[in-house]
């Protein structure tokens, strides 16, 4: 009996499913049952895939991207101060008891240029119970600055906030011996939305010194953390030559200058050995004035400075610390103020941020105060 056109179709199609599907086991089942011939062959296949993977990986990671911060400005900006990182959660700004501290109080400060940076004035210790329930408003608050106590002035480093948590558990050791002025750059926090660059947080960080400086009776130092180092610096240096000045600087885990620094930052570090490192991420941070030459700044602060360090930093090397204050002593003059450095042991294990732990930090910030207090009167009295 002679097969129709559309049995015959049927048919084929049939066979080529069995033979389709014969073919599928056949590949699943190849390492038991293919000859050693097409194991080869697949083999060599998935080889060259993962190849191709990995030199795609090198290239977008090792090339393109590089060349991407090289033209990028706002990228670079974003590894220098990193405002978007370690953010807390549902931040309370206006509720510093929350997070420990009471006798604490939030409030606003607008600078020349209209930036509003927001604020934490921490009393000393000794002074919270007196006023932790007081109807006080802002600037009766603010007046407790001339009560004749010390004042020490925050400087953070990049990222997070005023309520990060290192950063609050450093103010409680600080509040032991001073008033605590703790705040926000521009960008960070809750403070006013404008463009970031070294300029401009030097300007934010003048503004604070010369703001307390006209509330306080009491000397006023100045605390730079990291970033916060070379910021301090930078600002207290433009100060004296307007003769506005501090007893003080303290400079916790800082560097020497951006160009030696840039390569251990989180964003950078994985490229700093490429031949075209300096090209496609030193040089144009240089050419963008990410400059931060706290070892040119230094020069021009004539007064007392203390550097703390931990050996173990892994963030800003303990070596870029020690550069910093070798820097200082070769051009600063016995009579520009004291410079001292203070190591803390790899095996404390305080990294980048945990110098507050030392049992022996209120001792070495209370000698510090003292002995520059005397330098300064010292020098008053000449």
């Amino acid at each position: 009996m002679t097969k129709s056109y559309i049995e015959i179709k049927k048919e084929s199609l049939s066979d080529a499913k069995k033979n389709f599907k014969y073919d599928l086991i056949e590949e699943v089942e190849c390492g038991r049952s293919c000859t050693p011939k097409y194991r080869k062959k697949l083999l060599f296949k998935v080889s060259f895939a993962a190849f191709q993977l990995i030199l795609l990986f090198f290239f977008l990671i090792f090339i393109c991207f590089p060349l991407t911060y090289k033209f990028c400005y706002s990228l670079q900006r974003a590894a220098v101060f990193l405002n978007f990182k370690n953010i807390p959660l549902n931040p309370d700004y206006h509720h510093p008891a929350k997070y420990g501290l009471e006798g604490t109080r939030n409030y606003y400060v607008t600078t020349d240029d209209d930036v509003k940076l927001g604020v934490w004035q921490l009393l000393p210790e000794q002074e919270v119970g007196n006023y932790e329930n007081s109807s006080f408003d802002d600037e009766q608050f603010q007046n407790l600055l001339s009560d004749g106590k010390n004042v020490i002035i925050y400087n953070h480093g990049n990222g997070g906030c005023r309520l990060t948590d290192h950063r609050i558990q450093l103010y409680k050791v600080l509040r032991q011996q001073f008033h605590v002025i703790a705040y926000d750059y521009r960008n960070y926090g809750d403070s006013s939305d404008r463009e970031l660059s070294e300029d401009n947080v030097v300007q934010d960080i003048m503004y604070m010194i010369k703001w307390v400086k006209s509330k306080a009776k009491g000397h006023v130092f100045v605390w730079g953390h990291s970033l916060g180092t070379s910021l301090s610096t930078q600002a207290l240096a433009r100060l004296q030559t307007s003769g506005t000045r501090v007893t003080g600087l303290i400079l916790e885990s800082p560097f020497n200058n951006m160009r030696e620094e840039i390569s251990e930052f989180p964003l950078t570090r994985w490229f700093k050995h490429l031949p075209w490192f300096a090209f496609t991420v030193v040089d144009p941070m240089q050419e963008n004035n990410f400059l931060f030459k706290t070892d040119v700044h230094i020069c021009h602060v004539d007064l007392p400075i203390i550097i703390l360090h931990a050996e173990d930093d892994n963030v800003v090397p303990y070596r870029l610390g020690y550069k910093l204050y070798e820097a200082a002593l070769k051009c600063k003059s016995e009579k520009d103020g004291s410079i001292q450095f203070k190591s803390f042991e790899e095996n404390l294990h305080y990294g980048h941020k945990y110098i507050y732990k030392d049992e022996r930090l209120p001792n070495i910030i209370s000698n510090f105060v003292l002995e520059a207090i005397k330098e300064t009167r010292k020098k008053s009295k000449n």
